[in-house]
């Protein structure tokens, strides 16, 4: 993840008394994160959909975190439909 990135999932785990490694994102993550925001924002032909979408998923992932986030934006866009 980019520096920015990394301060703010460190804020997010502070703020939730949580150890910041929880919010470490791995490569296949932000490539299944990223790609469900384009497929948002250019299906759906409003780009705000993309960041609603991510906090969609995010909501679902930890209501579920057995469930691997790729596999919830598969579900979220729609792909394996």
């Amino acid at each position: 993840m980019s520096d920015w990135l990394d301060e703010a999932a460190q804020r997010l785990a502070g703020a939730v008394g949580q150890p910041p490694a929880d919010y470490a994102l791995g490569e296949a993550e932000v490539e299944a994160l990223l790609d469900l925001a384009r497929v948002a924002a250019h299906e759906s032909g409003d780009r705000k959909n993309a960041p609603l979408l991510s906090y969609l998923v995010g909501l679902a992932h930890g209501r579920a975190p057995g469930v691997p986030l790729p596999e919830l934006t598969r579900e979220a866009s729609g792909a394996d439909s």
